[in-house]
């Protein structure tokens, strides 16, 4: 996986170690010698990943993470910080100001290079996301949507360990800000992990009777658990575990023996993220949701049912099964608008909507097709059943007046009705949306209030 890296160092010599490194593994690589310059060329390069010196004059690296991850432009770009310091307090002020990881020099090229292929495919799966959301959100600007840093991050741990004082220690540690699930049992832990929605993983890499690897690996591999971030424990040393662990997807690694604030950090930037991930995977399915709804009726609209007609009549005709359609019409409803106003006409619709939803299955799916035209689409459904259905629906809008929320108007509705059912494997949904429309203008010439079928040769729902 290729990337543009940012390296940032006062000390050339350091710069053009790095820099070697990086290239010779095909990344990109982008240069600074101090803060001001880093923060410049982050905001107007997007590099993928930050390597961050600590130890700079005038500003330091703590402050140039804290000004990138203030900054919605820069605040998603995955910073390493790379320094002489070695201390564990040190580490926790690095991860406290915004920083992904922290690497003490001289840094190994294992550790160096598998934490920058698991943040480099971090950003990837991250930009991902914000695209899409970038891409059905309209008016809204993604940037706007921020971690919230004012509520308690309060997170969903599971935690996976059989060395019984080192689980109690993590689970006091934790459990002040988390609720903490302690498990001893791999498949028990991954049976929870499937039904749950926890925040962060963690696994022992030193269990007992079980590979921690593989476990980290069946999580990755599973639907339901494919994005939640894991955080790996491992001995101190042990760099070729590591870069197995990060390689296999792993979020973020603890060494042995743990140290309870460097612990506390790590499981907060996770359960942070997780939150602000949910956010704008939340904000995405409004989105397609909104992209798919008619905002008036709240049903879906004409451009979701098309897509789903195709579906639904391709199942149909593999596996034989009937596909009934009604079309509905709104009779007189320029009457509605002219007598009694546009927005008591957008009430009548929006009523029908809910009516609609009443008189048909939970495996229909009723439209919007345009104006106050309506589509209800009925899977594995013969034309006579279809028809009954047609029928309960114009009852259903003609024998009780419409009422208008905050006025005293009782309005008589009542709507025309085609129905058709597919043909075969020689029809298309074109095909069928046309029959039942011709047997709509039927029923409107007939007199309107009524329903009409389409005459021809049927499928029938047992063949």
């Amino acid at each position: 996986m290729t990337g543009r890296i940012l390296v940032v160092d006062d000390q050339p010599l350091n710069v053009k170690l790095l820099e070697a490194k990086l290239t010779s593994e095909y990344y990109d690589v982008l240069t600074a010698s101090d803060g001001p310059s880093a923060i410049e060329i982050a905001t107007t390069e997007r590099p993928d990943l930050i390597l961050l010196d600590v130890m700079m004059p005038g500003m330091d690296g703590f402050e140039v993470c804290r000004r990138l991850r203030a900054e919605p432009s820069t605040m998603h770009i995955p910073i390493v910080m790379v320094t002489a310091l070695s201390e564990t307090e040190d580490r926790v002020v690095g991860l406290s100001s915004g920083a992904d990881d922290f690497l003490t020099k001289p840094v190994e090229d294992l550790a160096l290079l598998a934490r920058v292929r698991s943040l480099l495919r971090f950003k990837v799966t991250f930009d991902e996301l914000r695209l899409r959301l970038k891409a059905g959100a309209g008016s809204t600007d993604v940037d706007d949507i921020l971690p919230d840093d004012t509520s308690p991050q309060r997170g969903r741990i599971l935690l996976l360990e059989d060395f019984d004082s080192r689980a109690r220690m993590i689970n006091e540690a934790l459990s002040e800000s988390n609720e903490v699930t302690v498990e001893r049992d791999d498949a028990e832990a991954l049976r929870l992990a499937d039904v749950s929605d926890f925040d962060v993983v963690i696994i022992s890499l030193t269990l007992e009777d079980v590979d921690g690897l593989r476990v980290c690996s069946q999580l990755r591999s599973r639907p339901a658990t494919r994005l939640v971030p894991i955080l790996a424990l491992v001995e101190e040393g042990d760099l070729e575990q590591l870069a197995k662990a990060l390689d296999l997807g792993v979020t973020d690694y603890v060494m042995t023996p743990l140290d309870r604030n460097e612990l506390i950090a790590r499981v907060r930037t996770q359960v942070r993220r997780k939150h602000y991930q949910d956010r704008l995977r939340m904000n995405l399915e409004e989105s397609v949701s909104a992209a798919s709804m008619d905002e008036l009726t709240r049903l879906h609209n004409r451009r979701y049912l098309v897509s789903h007609l195709a579906r639904e009549f391709e199942r149909a005709v593999e596996n034989r099964k009937s596909l009934s359609l009604i079309i509905l019409d709104v009779d007189h409803f320029k009457k509605v608008n002219d007598t009694h106003g546009h927005a008591v006409g957008d009430e009548v619709l929006a009523e029908l909507a809910r009516r609609m939803i009443e008189c048909t299955r939970s495996s229909d799916l009723s439209a919007r097709l345009g104006g106050e035209e309506f589509v209800v689409v009925m899977p594995d459904t013969t034309l006579a059943v279809a028809e009954t259905v047609a029928e309960r629906l114009r009852l259903g809008v003609s024998e009780a007046s419409f009422a208008i929320p905050k006025s005293d108007l009782l309005i008589d509705v009542t709507i025309s009705l085609g129905v058709a059912v597919n043909k075969g494997a020689d029809d298309t949904p074109e095909d069928l949306l046309a029959r039942a429309d011709r047997a709509l203008y039927r029923a409107k010439s007939e007199g309107r209030n009524r329903v009409a079928c389409a005459s021809e040769e049927l499928l029938s729902s047992e063949a």
